[in-house]
């Protein structure tokens, strides 16, 4: 969730900055300037969270792994679901204005 949020913080910045752009450039290059630091935290994250998985004991290991499935799918949701989805509700709304 804080990636998501950090990617769409810096697609306002780069619409204030570069207002002429599409949506979809404007995206892109808010995803390459984020990409690093989006990969950084959750791989840094996933290797706290590996250790309590291979260190924890069975007690904990459910929960290690729902945190490590979490991480992954939120990783990834951050980088290529939100901002895609961001688009395409863009474009249907844009269409909806001209009907």
């Amino acid at each position: 969730l804080n990636d998501t949020i950090v990617v769409f913080d810096r697609i306002r910045e780069n619409t204030r900055r570069r207002g002429k752009e599409t949506l979809a450039s404007l995206i892109n290059t808010s995803i390459n300037q984020t990409l690093s630091r989006t990969l950084l935290t959750s791989g840094t994250t996933l290797l706290v969270v590996l250790a309590l998985f291979f260190l924890g004991g069975e007690i904990i290991h459910d929960f290690s792994f729902a945190l490590l499935v979490g991480i992954a799918i939120g990783t990834y949701s951050s980088i290529f679901i939100a901002s895609v989805f961001l688009v395409f509700w863009e474009t249907r709304s844009k269409r909806a204005k001209k009907a």
